[in-house]
């Protein structure tokens, strides 16, 4: 990480390295959510993107660093996070544009197209929850246009036969599926901090227009053991094979088993 004091950024690796991210020092910034988001979505070479509320760009950068040649939209509503999508989407050879628009408003041009793929990793925290200090990571974590609206507008945006990728809170899962309820197949993937806790965060991936059943997948465990024995990350192989080497989250084999 190398740190830029004159304007409050520091520039964070993820994928090992292959992704170098510019974030706030003090507002939102992007852990390990994105990492999970981008390994999770079944994106080939050409296929197109849109990323609702990209911050700063980190899982439509990492997405792009481990699928060639995509072409990737990215909404943002802050300006400060959307020039630094662009930053970094030019830092890291990125075929990601990024527009500054409620997700709700989106422009007349994002509004008539349709995706192979829409993902968005959506505010966490509720309206009634206590306010960050920092004003841009407040806007970023609370939940100020209703997750029915998210998905919604996701799906609008998604192709016939195209998906449509979230990570949430656990908690957020019957609201995510009230939605998709009738317009889309669905998988949902839990992550587990470890073996023995239940799971906090889910990834839902949705084809839209899909007719499958639904599938629970098993959870994923994150970290090794029963707690943190020192002040390293303790990933477990598969998830330090996402976070350090950029491989995919394939869904669609854990449910073939």
């Amino acid at each position: 990480m190398a740190d830029t004091p004159c304007d409050g950024l520091t520039q964070d690796a993820f994928l090992g390295g292959r992704v170098m991210a510019w974030q706030p020092r003090q507002g939102y910034r992007a852990a390990t959510d994105p990492v999970f988001l981008a390994a999770s979505v079944p994106a080939r070479p050409g296929q197109s993107i849109l990323d609702l509320g990209c911050g700063a760009g980190v899982a439509s950068l990492c997405l792009a660093a481990r699928v060639p040649k995509l072409q990737i939209e990215g909404v943002e509503i802050q300006p400060e996070y959307a020039e630094l999508a662009r930053r970094n989407a030019a830092q890291n050879a990125a075929a990601l544009h990024v527009v500054e628009a409620d997700l709700e408003a989106l422009p007349a041009d994002l509004r008539v197209r349709c995706f192979d793929h829409v993902i968005a990793n959506p505010p966490y925290f509720s309206p009634h929850d206590p306010a960050a200090q920092d004003g841009g990571r407040d806007r970023a974590q609370r939940e100020a246009t209703p997750l029915a609206v998210w998905v919604d507008v996701a799906l609008r945006r998604a192709c016939d036969g195209g998906y449509v990728s979230f990570i949430h809170l656990a908690e957020r899962l019957p609201d995510l599926l009230a939605v998709l309820n009738g317009r889309a197949s669905c998988m949902v993937l839990p992550l587990a901090a470890r073996a023995s806790r239940p799971a906090r965060r889910v990834i839902v991936q949705a084809r839209k227009g899909g007719r499958t059943p639904f599938i629970l997948l098993p959870p994923l465990v994150i970290h090794e053991g029963a707690a943190h024995p020192g002040d390293g990350e303790h990933f477990t192989p598969v998830v330090r094979a996402l976070m350090r080497a950029g491989a995919s989250l394939d869904l669609r084999a854990m449910a073939r088993g």
